[in-house]
């Protein structure tokens, strides 16, 4: 196994995970912030530093010592771009040039951002619908830290953070859906519109300040005061996410028994335009592979879902490039490879 293939098998979003027709990825994220130091918006550079230091410190002497230790402002933008695109980090955070680091565990089922847009961002991400495995380990990696830093508390208000939305616990749950049926009969709005009542964010692919484009969100708890930890992930886990997946799966259903020849039509499409196209640009690939990937998951293309997974991700610019060196010589050279690539992928 070569080594660009070795950094892409221990990624969450190459594998499938439980409930996978709908669900890609579960995530906890915590925010924390060190005592008596400013939030970083408001901080000095020596501040940030001091920040890098101290967690840094903490980190190593509490968590798994198995995590490694990444300064971005000292990376590769080609690094910083991987990071992104295996949703490790957020794109300001990779794109940003003040002092900050990324923690993460061997398996990148754990990760922390340090300077992010609060001190600390605790993330668990993994494959499917694990929601109760990221909480806990989470929660696992805050209480070890909770030992050796002294976190921004108030009696009243709890937690608190840069953003007013994740005071109080500074809990953020979320979930990578795939919802193209929905999309096909036109129930998304009324999705996106009932997610707002319900005080959810809805994102892209990319999470915040992404575009929802190729069919797949991410959805997530917008506010944290006034409840605790528990009640907001049994909401989003018994409630919510229930609601989503067979929401999706009833406009799956509806789909091939109403207009079984359309959905046919657009997955078959999807898969030959897939197999004979010579250019393929990022977003145009990603909107095809999700129609196949739909089809896949219904059994109408003898096609293996896993393997469109890991599509999903080895198309992206800084992977293919990782994987096929020629894809960094400019526009077309990188459509022109990932469309050779994902031929020879869906032969």
């Amino acid at each position: 196994m070569s080594p660009a293939s070795s950094i892409i098998d221990v990624a969450a979003l190459a594998r499938l995970g439980p409930d996978p027709d709908v669900v890609i990825s579960s995530r906890v994220r915590i925010a924390r912030n060190v005592c008596g130091l400013p939030f970083v918006n408001r901080a000095t550079h020596a501040q940030r530093h001091e920040v890098l230091r101290v967690l840094r410190k903490a980190v190593e002497r509490s968590v798994s010592p198995g995590l490694a230790w990444l300064e971005l402002h000292g990376a590769a933008p080609r690094d910083r771009t991987l990071l992104v695109e295996r949703h490790l980090v957020s794109r300001h955070f990779a794109e940003s040039d003040s002092p900050r680091a990324l923690a993460v565990s061997p398996d990148e089922r754990t990760s922390l951002m340090v300077n992010e847009e609060d001190h600390l961002r605790i993330q668990v991400l993994q494959s499917g619908l694990a929601l109760d495995s990221c909480f806990s380990t989470a929660f696992g990696v805050d209480d070890a830290l909770a030992g050796a830093v002294d976190w921004a508390f108030h009696a009243r208000w709890g937690y608190l953070t840069a953003c007013p939305t994740n005071v109080g616990c500074g809990i953020r749950i979320s979930a990578m859906l795939h919802l193209p049926a929905l999309r096909m009969t036109r129930e998304i709005e009324r999705v996106q519109n009932a997610a707002k009542d319900l005080h959810l964010a809805v994102r892209g692919y990319y999470g915040e300040g992404s575009v929802t484009d190729a069919d797949f969100f991410q959805i997530s708890n917008q506010t944290t005061l006034g409840s605790t930890e528990e009640a907001l992930l049994a909401e989003f886990r018994d409630v919510v996410l229930p609601r989503l997946v067979a929401y999706e799966r009833e406009a799956r259903q509806q789909l091939l028994t109403r207009d079984r020849l359309l959905l046919e039509d657009r997955v078959h499409r999807a898969q030959a335009t897939l197999r004979a196209a010579r250019l393929l640009a990022h977003d145009e690939a990603m909107r095809l592979l999700s129609r196949v990937r739909l089809g896949a998951a219904l059994g109408l293309l003898p096609v293996d879902m896993a393997r469109v997974q890991r599509l999903m991700l080895e198309i992206q610019p800084a992977h293919l490039s990782l994987l096929r060196p020629e894809a960094a010589g400019g526009d077309d050279a990188e459509r022109a490879v990932r469309a050779d690539y994902v031929r020879q992928a869906l032969a």
